[in-house]
């Protein structure tokens, strides 16, 4: 089977799920379990393609320029800086996986993954050209768009956090 269909397939099961969901608990369980994994997987592959030249050049304008991060390049390597970053993406992810089995660690990788997007979402205000006014409206850059995500996977990491702190 091709994966567009093997797509088609499971985006049907999901809606059909939302559709006949008995209660609000049902929902509110799936919308955690794919906001955790969803945050686990995206954590995991950023974090992977932090060991690359190219994703390493990526972020040096986004590091360099934080009032937070700057001084790492005066500790690490261009390719330094990109693979501490990338274990820390990478161990934080899989603590938030082991949630089934320790709430304690999920809760700490969910901790580690909102001071993450805390700190890119900053990039939003600290890299030159993020955001630019034009008439008075803030409008999003090139690096502005590739960071807006961040703000959504905060509010993953914030929800997966208090879920896996005081859930059941």
């Amino acid at each position: 089977m091709d994966t567009t269909n093997q797509f088609l397939r499971t985006e049907g099961t999901l809606i059909r799920a939302l559709i006949h969901a008995k209660s609000r608990t049902s929902l509110e369980r799936m919308g955690i379990h794919v906001s955790r994994y969803g945050l686990v997987i995206t954590l995991l592959l950023i974090g992977v393609l932090k060991f690359t030249a190219g994703e390493a050049q990526g972020i040096q304008p986004l590091v360099a320029n934080s009032p937070l991060m700057f001084w790492l390049y005066r500790i690490f390597s261009l390719q330094g800086v990109s693979n501490l970053i990338g274990v820390i993406e990478i161990v934080i992810a899989l603590l938030i996986a082991l949630r089934p089995f320790s709430a304690r660690f999920s809760f700490m990788g969910s901790i580690g993954a909102t001071i993450t997007f805390v700190l890119t979402v900053s990039f939003l205000l600290s890299t030159p050209g993020a955001l630019q006014f034009s008439h008075g409206v803030p409008l999003l850059g090139d690096a502005g768009q590739f960071l807006i995500k961040d703000l959504v996977l905060l509010g993953a990491s914030i929800w997966t956090a208090a879920e896996a702190r005081l859930g059941n």
